[in-house]
């Protein structure tokens, strides 16, 4: 199971305490499956609420939290009942957080957010249009329509997708968990049937995405599957990057980064498909260097690159 961080934990808490808040001590596994989490991690998580409260967090000022026969009930602290009073900062927050939705395929389907949203931008003497500007990853609305519906109706989902490690497409039928946006991209939580396991899917890495009549029952949650996991059998790299370099280390989960001189990294990767490290090579050039690992990668593939060109 993979161990969730902090911006994860928080995500969920934010969504699950006003949720449970509101229903009359839903049953922990009908929670888990909701928020797709385990209850480990649900217990954890319901462990920090006891530390939530306002000023001067005397008992009476703290959330209440019980867990009984299976089931879980979150009670507000009274103070939480007094109208919420936002700062410009936080109403500012608000009005971005508010404007992505809106910028998402089907937001302009919530004409209440968009009124509730004017609504604040003029109490805080802005323009929400000009301001805020939000871009979110490609992804046509209708096929994310229909990912939604399958994922609402537990159907599977047939996939013609690009598979962006081996550089090719494939066909494959995946059980839809959960669509969501993540870094500027969409995504599809799901289990597929052509590794037996989980996986996340880009949306606008898909070519076609049929409905079928077949159902699923939704599985045991095991934490969001992350964008890379690498094998234990894997291959391993090193790289020496220069500073202008540095992103990959970012962008990619690394299993060792050392400093060296004038700036450089020698950053240690996992690499699951041959096709991925030559594209990466390709792309940075003379700022990586392979020190570790097969160094025919990134010739063998600039070779292969000039004779297209040359033909």
């Amino acid at each position: 199971m993979s161990k969730d961080g902090a911006d994860q934990r928080l995500r969920r808490l934010l969504a699950l305490v006003p949720w449970v808040a509101a229903q009359d001590g839903p049953r922990v596994e009908e929670v888990c499956r909701r928020f797709g989490c385990t209850e480990e991690q649900l217990v954890a998580d319901l462990e920090r609420l006891f530390l939530c409260g306002l000023y001067p967090f005397t008992p009476d000022t703290l959330i209440e939290v019980d867990l009984a026969e299976g089931r879980v009930w979150i009670r507000y602290a009274e103070m939480f009942s007094r109208p919420l009073r936002l700062t410009p900062a936080e109403g500012l927050a608000v009005v971005a957080a508010g404007a992505a939705l809106l910028a998402s395929p089907g937001g302009a389907d919530q004409p209440a957010l968009g009124r509730g949203l004017a609504k604040l931008a003029a109490v805080l003497g802005i323009d929400p249009d000009e301001v805020v500007e939000v871009e979110l990853g490609d992804a046509p609305p209708g096929l994310l329509a229909e990912l939604r519906r399958a994922t609402a109706e537990r159907r599977q989902v047939e996939l013609e997708y690009f598979s962006y490690g081996r550089d090719q497409w494939t066909r494959r039928v995946v059980e839809p968990q959960r669509v969501f946006g993540s870094s500027g991209q969409w995504y599809v939580a799901a289990w597929c049937h052509r590794v037996d396991d989980e996986r996340l899917f880009r949306v606008d890495r898909m070519r076609s995405a049929v409905v079928l009549d077949t159902t699923f029952e939704p599985r045991p949650p095991s934490g969001t599957p992350s964008v890379y996991s690498p094998r234990p059998d894997d291959p391993t790299v090193v790289l020496e990057l220069t500073p202008a370099a540095r992103w990959v280390t970012e962008q990619y989960p690394c299993e060792k980064v050392e400093e060296r001189a004038k700036g450089k990294l020698r950053a240690t990767l996992k690499v699951s498909e041959r096709a991925w490290l030559e594209r990466l090579l390709l792309q940075l050039g003379p700022d990586a260097r392979v020190v570790k690992g097969d160094r025919s990668v990134g010739p063998e593939a600039a070779r292969r690159l000039l004779k297209r060109y040359q033909a």
